[in-house]
């Protein structure tokens, strides 16, 4: 041990002395810092923004006069997805997916005011954030100042001479795979110090810097390997620059391309043409005598021993509007499904491909951490439904039940009518507050295992690699 630690401490004094190391470093430093503060300026306005709009639509739903309540069924309700703490790191789906959401009813709207439009979060390179920093450019960075860590002493003729003095290939290795990692830790410290800081749980934000910290180490151990497989530091130049084309580069593209091919998921076009032909078999539901509702008609009049609708006790429009909604809901809920399945066995395609790449673990484990990733926007999906679906059944329960069919019948010809069918706005708190929340910290660190057991297995791999080098004397 005491061989390996003089070999580190002997390599961050030449790197001391190297211009180009201190150089990268101070650029990795600084894109990580810059990144920091921009994106984290702009997660907090966007936050705070959301909030305000979140509150200011809420406010100004309930504060309508008195209407019809079906006017306000189409006069619908936003609702937006607050970025949690760890968003100013890695943003994740929240820059392609879209955060907020027009609820109305009849319809579910996709969620929209994404900054960029992509497919599920597989593109490779995006904003400049500290993920991205970290992700991409930190791995190319270190590959600069190791790639000729061993490859300069065999160079040099001086691994020999420290053979001959009794240090071990292996000592040797691991020193200057130490020293690299001293290296990567200047880069990561930024990102973990802001982590800590982020108000996110000390377990979730621990876990998040550690992923991040081995994902680094890897590629330190991976750029020592290389530089003792090869003769000269050019050619472990280039080879690592290869490595990293390969990896961060290509892998990602193919992961994405192969996860649309094998899950076949139908386009928006027919998906919503579909979707269309499915809804009109449910009837009109503005329309109480569709022959779609007659048995809901019959049934009526049997449970109130009534022989027409005029005379039953209840608005029998608003009971067909309810009954619609729900019958459209069940239809859409069923391709909204199906379409997230498709999107979420899509993703799990993609995510294989973490086992050829380590940047595809440490992203899915960033954004699971983060609660960024692609479940949680399914999860905002369906609540915001929920809130829909209830705020409109809601308002044609007042349909029903507060409003007389004979007037709600004339309203377009009598001023009296109209007006008795207009309610006060105290109708309109059956509207939910909105508040979405990322899952629970041990929810996502049960979500994290996988990529996390595959960093830790790349970086077993690369530890195993580097003992058949000592074995194989180099």
């Amino acid at each position: 041990m005491k061989h390996i630690l003089t070999i580190a401490n002997d390599e961050i004094r030449y790197w001391r002395r190297s211009k180009l190391a201190v150089g990268v470093l101070a650029v990795g430093v600084m894109l990580t810092l810059a990144s920091l503060l921009l994106t984290n300026a702009r997660m907090a306005e966007a936050a705070h923004k959301r909030a305000e709009l979140q509150t200011e639509a809420h406010d100004t739903f309930l504060a309508q006069p008195a209407r019809h309540p079906h006017r306000m069924v189409h006069y619908g309700h936003y609702v937006f997805r607050t970025p949690p703490p760890l968003s100013a790191i890695d943003p994740g789906v929240d820059a392609v997916t879209g955060t907020s959401i027009f609820l109305e009813g009849h319809r579910q709207n996709t969620a929209m005011f994404a900054e960029r439009r992509q497919s599920a979060g597989l593109a490779v390179f995006g904003d400049l954030t500290p993920a991205f920093c970290l992700q991409v450019l930190a791995p190319l960075l270190l590959i600069l100042v190791g790639f000729a860590s061993v490859a300069r002493e065999r160079e040099a003729r001086t691994l020999d001479l420290l053979t001959a003095q009794g240090v071990s290939l292996q000592s040797m290795v691991f020193g200057k795979a130490i020293a690299l990692m001293a290296v990567g830790a200047v880069m990561i410290a930024p990102l973990a110090i802001a982590a800590l800081l982020s108000g996110e749980s000390f377990a979730i934000a621990s876990l998040f810097s550690a992923g991040y910290g081995l994902y680094l180490i890897a590629w330190c151990s991976l750029t020592v390997f290389v530089s003792a497989q090869v003769k000269q530091p050019n050619m472990s130049l280039a080879l690592l620059f290869g490595v990293w084309a390969l990896v961060v580069v290509l892998t990602p593209r193919i992961a994405s391309s192969t996860a649309a091919t094998v899950v076949d998921a139908p386009g928006k076009i027919a998906t919503d043409f579909a979707m269309f032909t499915a809804l009109r078999e449910v009837g009109d539901g503005h329309n109480a005598a569709d022959p779609a509702f007659q048995k809901l008609r019959a049934n009526l009049l049997a449970q109130y021993n009534v022989d027409s609708v005029e005379e039953l006790p209840i608005n029998i429009r608003g009971v067909v509007a309810g009954e619609a909604e729900a019958q459209l809901t069940d239809v859409m809920n069923d391709f909204a499904d199906r379409r997230m399945q498709n999107e979420a066995a899509q993703a799990n395609v993609a995510r294989q491909f973490a086992w050829i790449s380590p940047l595809l673990a440490i992203r899915n484990l960033s954004a699971t951490l983060a609660g960024v990733d692609l479940e949680t926007h399914h999860r905002f999906l369906r609540e915001a439904e929920r809130v829909r679906f209830d705020f409109v059944q809601g308002l044609n329960k007042v349909h029903a039940e507060v409003l007389t069919y004979k007037d709600d019948m004339r309203r377009s010809s009598d001023p009296a009518a109209e007006k008795r069918t207009r309610v006060s706005a105290e109708n309109w708190k059956v509207l939910e507050d909105f508040r979405f929340e990322p899952a629970s910290a041990v929810e996502r660190i049960k979500r994290a295992f996988s990529p996390l057991s595959i960093l830790l297995l790349w970086i077993g791999a690369i530890i195993a690699l580097i003992t058949t080098v000592k074995r194989r004397e180099i």
